[in-house]
């Protein structure tokens, strides 16, 4: 996957789900997407962005290369939208800290090392496992011209798996028969709406783990995780 800011629930299911996790840094950037943005509740109604500037998003740059344009705004700014859930969220302190602790931590000032990082600590917060490599850095070799669905299944490929598993709303760039002829099994995860109690606030399915984190205990979410998740799999054809 990807490596997304601070991702939803469903993100965390699937690394819940998975032996191994294999960060995805080196295809193209995309602008705009879940890597430098999420969301959270505004103030007031509804949800708002949560976002990280990036200082080098050219076309055709890799996401390995990435830069934050200032760790230190960056980390202020989502301090600052962060703190109106004080008031009534009982977990408050402890996301923040959490929030603290990944910025203060980080090797350098790439996106994915922000990213994971934010993964490592939130994991570690909920006692999941989370066992990943980092793409960018291992030592894979592709054959040109891959297509969207491809990279996945050479990447299993040459990191020994024998199962695969995707977000089920990916399912479509997928191609059963080449699995089988890999001997790879392919599955897709389904996460359902969790829905939880948010004091003096309106509910917003779908938002960056930080609210869920605001208003659940660990232990709540990471049961939900489980309850809430199943993965199926494709029909050998």
């Amino acid at each position: 996957m990807q490596p997304y800011f601070f991702p939803y629930l469903g993100h965390f299911a699937l690394i819940a789900a998975c032996d191994n996790w294999i960060v995805f840094d080196i295809s193209q950037y995309t602008r705009k997407s879940w890597m430098n943005r999420n969301r959270i509740l505004h103030p007031k109604q509804g949800w708002q962005y949560i976002s990280v500037p990036v200082a080098n998003a050219s076309l055709g740059i890799a996401t390995s290369e990435i830069l934050v344009k200032d760790l230190t705004t960056c980390r202020e700014e989502l301090l600052g939208k962060l703190s109106h859930y004080r008031n009534n969220a009982p977990y408050y302190k402890n996301v923040i800290n959490l929030v603290q602790e990944c910025f203060s931590t980080l090797a350098d000032q790439r996106l994915v090392t922000l990213n994971t990082q934010a993964l490592k600590l939130v994991t570690a917060y909920l006692g999941i496992p989370f066992r990943y490599h980092i793409c960018s850095e291992l030592e894979l070799t592709f054959p040109p011209d891959m297509q969207a669905g491809d990279w996945a299944l050479e990447i299993s490929k040459q990191c020994g798996a024998s199962v695969y598993v995707n977000p089920a709303s990916g399912r479509q760039l997928f191609d059963q028969a080449a699995f089988n002829r890999s001997s790879i099994r392919l599955g897709f995860s389904e996460f359902s709406n969790f829905v939880y109690s948010v004091s003096g606030d309106e509910f917003e399915s779908g938002l960056s783990i930080l609210d869920a984190m605001m208003w659940c205990s660990a232990n709540e979410i990471k049961q939900a995780l489980s309850t809430h998740h199943r993965v199926s799999y494709m029909h050998d054809v």
